[in-house]
């Protein structure tokens, strides 16, 4: 009896070792998914506008050996730069103090001996102008009264984000066009949009015009300055499937 049940228990090892030993059959299908056919495009639009406001930083400096006296001098000199700036029509929440300091400065002798002590006082203030007309009777006039210290001019625009959202419409168009274009070149018709992103909206550096152009603010004032152009651009990258 023990040897048949040997018998049996082998027979079943031996079929068991078969079917481990079986190939295991992976069914493929026999119609692959197609490629998706697309055309893929970069378009970009710009506006080119006038700017419409400027920030100036505006100061005055003095130097004395009494801290006192260079501090009495700066601020009478510095409220007359503010009362120049007023007399303009500048509101007074577009005049902001952006810096003042108080500080020693030494003078040393060939040896490095201590010859003196002089203090500096620096008042700055950071200017809104709205209306560019005025800038250069601007500039004239805190020079007149008392500034010393002007930190460059720049020049913006106030209501970028409409002239970014019609760059970003033409940017849009400007993909549609060249998409239809690739697809009649290529005889084929063009599909629905499948892809859109818009990957740069922004406002580049003034495009600066030339003396006497249109930009130049100059009527009756001895300081010409010149606004410029601004470019606000966007470029989208579009994708198109084909039918």
């Amino acid at each position: 009896m023990r040897k048949n049940l040997f018998v049996v228990v082998s027979l079943f090892v031996v079929a068991a070792l078969i079917a481990g030993c079986t190939p295991t059959v992976i069914e493929r299908s026999s119609d692959p998914q197609p490629m998706e056919r697309t055309i893929a495009v970069n378009g970009t639009g710009s506006i080119t506008a006038s700017p419409d406001v400027a920030y100036i930083n505006i100061g005055v400096h003095t130097e004395n050996a009494n801290p006192k006296d260079a501090l009495s001098s700066n601020t009478s000199q510095a409220q007359d730069v503010v009362n120049a700036i007023q007399a303009l029509g500048v509101a007074e929440e577009d005049i902001q103090t952006s810096n003042f300091s108080v500080y020693p400065a030494y003078e040393y002798g060939p040896n490095g001996e201590t010859l003196g002590t002089k203090y500096i006082v620096d008042n700055t203030v950071y200017v809104t102008v709205r209306d560019l007309t005025q800038l250069g009777e601007m500039l004239q006039a805190v020079v007149s009264s008392g500034a010393n210290n002007i930190n460059g001019i720049t020049f913006d625009i106030l209501d970028k984000e409409t002239l970014a959202a019609e760059a970003r419409k033409k940017a849009v168009e400007n993909a549609r066009n060249q998409a239809q274009e690739i697809a009649d070149a290529a005889g084929v018709e063009l599909g629905e949009l499948m892809y859109v992103n818009i990957y740069y909206s922004g406002t580049t550096y003034p495009q600066y015009e030339g003396k006497g152009g249109g930009g130049m603010y100059s009527a009756d004032m001895s300081v010409p300055v010149s606004a410029g152009k601004m470019v606000v651009t966007a470029e989208v990258n579009m994708t198109y499937k084909i039918k």
